[in-house]
């Protein structure tokens, strides 16, 4: 199955309106139910539909400081995946990007106190290979979308996933 004109209406609805309720989505869509349970089943065999998780409010488990990290660390063959993976292995870290520029990895987390982010500087400076950390707090979020489909129209999705020769239909 590729991604079609349906495919992208569906999972437009699913990031959109944050829901996997083919009901729902037949509302949203005017794709019959049948269609949208079946086209879900495939996207899910074919892994683009991950998993059936409930999005969490870290506020309300008291998991409310976010922490942005940009680590620097020592260049040597491999250490992007060496320091990465030990980086991922730290309690409390959620995001680990290996990226360019002046900084080797930006690392985000989810932390319940100061004592938390303390805890974590030191466990990123325990890794032989950081050169330096630099920390910041987030002190408002002003968005935090975890599906980046829903920050895209509809037609825009169209021209970015569609083939050439495919055209969507009105509707």
């Amino acid at each position: 199955m590729s991604i079609d004109e349906k495919n992208i209406r569906i999972l437009s609805a699913i990031a959109k309106h944050k829901t996997g309720s083919p009901d729902r989505i037949t509302e949203l869509t005017g794709i019959p139910k049948s269609t949208v349970h079946y086209r879900i089943q495939q996207l899910k065999e074919q892994g683009v539909i991950t998993n059936d998780l409930f999005d969490i409010d870290l506020e309300k488990i008291e998991l409310s400081i976010t922490l942005l990290s940009e680590i620097r660390a020592t260049y040597e063959e491999g250490y992007h995946e060496l320091v990465g993976e030990k980086l991922g292995e730290i309690e409390g870290v959620n995001q680990v990007y290996f990226t360019l520029g002046d900084t080797d990895f930006v690392v985000i987390s989810y932390l319940h106190s100061r004592q938390e982010v303390e805890r974590l500087v030191e466990e990123f400076e325990a890794i032989d290979e950081i050169e330096r950390t630099s920390s910041t707090f987030v002190i408002t979020t002003v968005k935090d979308e975890s599906n980046p489909i829903a920050d895209y129209e509809m037609e825009t999705l169209f021209e970015l996933l569609l083939r050439e020769s495919e055209t969507p239909s009105a509707g």
